[in-house]
Order: C-alpha cells, then sequence, then structure tokens
C-alpha cells in the first residue's frame, strides 16, 4: 500500500507558475508509477499527466501539454507538477496516484485502474 501526501496548492494569477509536490510512502515504491489528476468544479476528475517509473516516459493531457511538466526524485520519493502559465481554467482541486507499473497502459487517465490516492490540494487561478 502506498501513501501520497499533496502539498503547494494556493491561490495565483493567471499566467504565474506553481509547483505542486506529492509525498510518497510506504512499500515496492520502485514498483509504481505516479499520475496528478484533478477536479475542476462542476466536472469530472481528469488526468493530468503521469509518469512511468521504469523508463521515465511522461503522458499529458492536451490541455496542459507544454505548460505542465511532471517529474519525480526517487531519493525522496516525491513526485512534482510543475505548473507553468496558469489559466483560470486549471482551477481544480489537485489529486496524487500511485499504479502498479506493471497495469500502466497508454490509457494512463482512467482513474479506476490507480490503487492509491492522496487527499487533494486544492489550486484556484483568477483572471
Amino acid at each position: 500500500q502506498v501513501q501520497l501526501v499533496e502539498s503547494g496548492g494556493g491561490l495565483v494569477q493567471s499566467g504565474t507558475s506553481l509547483r505542486l509536490s506529492c509525498a510518497a510512502s510506504g512499500v515496492n515504491l520502485d514498483s509504481y508509477s505516479f499520475a496528478w489528476f484533478r477536479i475542476p468544479p462542476g466536472k469530472w476528475r481528469d488526468g493530468v499527466a503521469c509518469i512511468r517509473s521504469t523508463d521515465g516516459t511522461k503522458y499529458y493531457a492536451d490541455s496542459v501539454k507544454g505548460r505542465f511538466t511532471i517529474s519525480r526524485d526517487t531519493t525522496s520519493n516525491t513526485v512534482y507538477l510543475q505548473m507553468d502559465n496558469l489559466k483560470p481554467e486549471d482551477t481544480a482541486v489537485y489529486y496524487c496516484a500511485a499504479i502498479w507499473t506493471a497495469r500502466l497502459t497508454s490509457d494512463w487517465s482512467t482513474s479506476a485502474l490507480y490503487d492509491s490516492w492522496g487527499q487533494g490540494t486544492q489550486v484556484t487561478v483568477s483572471s
């Protein structure tokens, strides 16, 4: 079982940057890959980005390509989401999620595949 704790959310202005962190703990962390999801107000959960632990392959939602970057620090077991050029439509609660890497496919944004979730962190972007 993997435990995840997000941090770094806040209220920012459009066009600025924010970095989210996800601290992972538990057993067999090297066997897990990680992703960020978000739930905008009144909408469904969407996949934002994912990083495969075995080879570092990264996946992004079209809406964030070129603006967001997912990364992982294996020494501190922390997953980051660097968000640049933020827009009001990025406003959402952001969640970190872990998936057993052997089950990760190109269909990475299917939330039901993920084994563990953090509590979420609010990001609000004002115009």
